[in-house]
């Protein structure tokens, strides 16, 4: 695969990229998604207003950054500019009130276990 780059991402180029549904009231623009489940994933999630992912736990290391907007989770608000680190292992509710956007890299899948 060639290298490839995406300019102005993290200054609000991401809005003129093509998103699909990912969950209810979420929407994906997959930069890099990985061949099998197992593979890193890397992404850019935008949030609507009231959109939420239920409990979940991380089977390797999540990395986000949050480009617009606040990302919540059960830790705490992340406002734009904040970068998270989501441990393998740790387990968490995440949501957004007003919306948000964030790039996120994902070294492995997560498993759902809380409902939707």
């Amino acid at each position: 695969m060639a290298n490839r780059s995406f300019p102005g991402i993290l200054s609000g180029g991401w809005g003129t990229l093509a998103f699909e549904p990912f969950r209810r009231g979420i929407e994906i623009h997959w930069l890099e998604k990985g061949a099998t489940a197992d593979d890193p994933s890397l992404a850019l999630l935008r949030y609507a207003p009231g959109a939420a992912v239920p409990r979940h736990r991380h089977l390797g290391l999540e990395t986000i950054v949050v480009l617009e907007g606040i990302q919540s989770d059960d830790n705490g608000d992340y406002a734009q500019g904040a970068v998270v680190l989501n441990a393998a292992g740790s387990e968490h509710r995440v949501w957004s009130n007003d919306g948000c956007v964030v790039l996120i890299h994902w070294t492995r899948p997560v498993v759902m276990l809380g409902d939707e």
